[in-house]
């Protein structure tokens, strides 16, 4: 009996030993020590017709614990110089030549229905939102401010990990990455020769907008039916962890060895608050850096007490109440993989277009239903964009061909277009961003993303509130929401 009493008390001080250590190693505090609830969110910035700039009295600086935050930032114009030396370019010098009579201003939907030379800025589904809101999709724009081109960059850790690594990544002859090719940092920050839409597509799947990703987000999710009446009033969370290639939040490169010995790239959890018929259903996944390597995906379902494994078939499947699939996370998230649903790339453009500029304060906001559900406040820049074209080899796939508008300065997204298999298209996904000077980052905090199913004629309005996090492993695994069930 003592002997046992020994080995119990070893076992605990060992345990305490082991909290302590890795409490003293965590170089931020847990996120749940500083996340808001929705309530607080809410009282800076209201659901609908808010135009509060909240992000300037509710942002990240007052939001994050002081000492987090100062080690968030760095020198502005340092960054500003690093990131031009990685991509090449500065994007206010590379646009303007498209449509110059347009100028920076206020404009309504009337000024571009008389205005041929807008067709030739915007987008083709853009261009067809701006007007006053109404039947059959959310998200119209009746009237926006053009403001001149800003430069984006990111921190300097990632442009740093980027300029070590520049040259490493390859492709295979196919154009898939080798995947033990790339460490860190975006592995094409300048995307040049045959496989110049691969390389593009691989650093928007490497992306480090959304702090990283090391992101907690908590976000409002507005749905309409074709004729604007809400069916949907959702409320979700979403846990983010990066297995490998960090260089936002620390630790930078593994986040630890399994994640070196395993191959893994990241996790997530996605818990469902509302509504109440699909309230506590949560979906988590563990991403392989290897192609061939079938990612672990589950989805628990409370109502039947019971974890489903998902297959590369189920990630097509819809989201709860939503406007996308699975693969449509973050606008691309599905696995570019040789064997498993192979694409042909393509570049089929590369130009500037005129598109919702990241925001500063968050003074965006949306309308009610009854108004229309109009995105209000909105400015708009012109961009450098690469245009790709995805064509899906595989024939059992949901979408035929994709087609993605991205950033040459960020390799973020601002449209994504997905058609079917025989050539309609299908589902849209519109981003608007918010930009963290001080911190070299872009966010979907205080901003809107858009999605549309054009075929069943049905939108939604996604508003999120995001904050950086480093979460631990059990923060983001099944068995966790499971006992909290």
């Amino acid at each position: 009996m003592r002997r046992t009493s020994q080995i119990l008390a070893c076992i605990c001080i060992a345990m305490l030993v082991a909290v302590s250590v890795a409490q003293a190693a965590r170089e931020y505090p847990h996120p749940d020590t500083y996340i808001p609830s929705i309530q607080t969110i809410e009282k800076h910035k209201k659901r609908f017709n808010d135009p509060s700039p909240y992000l300037t009295t509710f942002g990240l600086k007052q939001v994050l614990p002081k000492d987090m935050y100062a080690k968030l930032i760095f020198p502005v114009e340092k960054m500003k110089s690093d990131w031009a030396e990685v991509v090449g370019f500065k994007a206010p010098d590379v646009v303007g030549k498209i449509a110059p009579g347009i100028k920076p201003g206020k404009y309504t939907y009337k000024d571009v229905q008389n205005n041929p030379a807008f067709k030739q800025l915007m987008y083709p589904d853009l261009i067809k939102r701006i007007k006053p809101g109404g039947p059959p999709f959310a998200g119209n724009i009746p009237e926006f401010e053009i403001i001149p081109t800003r430069q984006y960059y990111y921190s300097s850790p990632i442009a740093d990990m980027t300029k070590q690594n520049t040259g490493k990544a390859k492709l295979d002859a196919k154009g898939f990455l080798v995947a033990k090719s790339w460490e860190n940092g975006f592995p094409f920050p300048r995307p040049s020769g045959a496989q110049k839409a691969a390389q593009i597509m691989y650093n928007v799947e490497k992306k480090f907008f959304n702090f990283g990703t090391d992101a907690y987000f908590l976000a409002r999710f507005t749905g309409v039916n074709k004729n604007m009446k809400m069916d949907m009033d959702g409320l979700y969370e979403v846990r983010q962890l990066r297995l490998a290639g960090r260089a936002f939040l620390k630790p930078y490169g593994y986040y630890d060895n399994r994640a070196k010995e395993r191959g893994e790239f990241k996790a997530y959890a996605f818990n469902h608050n509302a509504p109440r018929d699909i309230a506590g259903v949560v979906q988590t996944a563990l991403f392989y850096r290897e192609p061939d390597k079938a990612d672990n995906l589950l989805l628990y379902l409370p109502s039947m007490r019971r974890v489903r494994k998902m297959t590369s078939t189920d990630t097509q499947d819809p989201v709860m109440g939503q406007d996308i699939i699975y693969d449509d996370s973050e606008g691309f998230g599905q696995k570019l993989s040789p064997t498993r649903y192979p694409y042909k790339f393509e570049v089929v453009e590369e130009r500037e277009f005129l598109v919702p500029a990241p925001t500063l304060d968050g003074a965006e906001y949306i309308t009610s239903p009854d108004k229309g559900l109009e995105i209000r406040n909105v400015r708009m820049e012109r961009r450098p964009i690469y245009v790709v074209k995805l064509t899906q080899l595989d024939p059992n796939y949901v979408y035929g061909h994709r087609i993605f508008y991205i950033d040459k300065e960020t390799f973020a997204q601002y449209h994504v277009a997905n058609y079917d298999r025989k050539g309609r298209l299908y589902r849209t996904l519109d981003f608007h961003y918010a930009f963290e000077p001080q911190m070299g980052m872009l966010h979907w905090g205080g901003s809107v993303v858009l999605y549309a199913d054009h075929v069943d004629l049905h939108s939604g309005i996604q508003q999120p509130y995001l904050l950086p996090a480093v979460f631990e492993r059990r923060d983001v695994n099944i068995e966790q929401f499971m006992k909290a069930k």
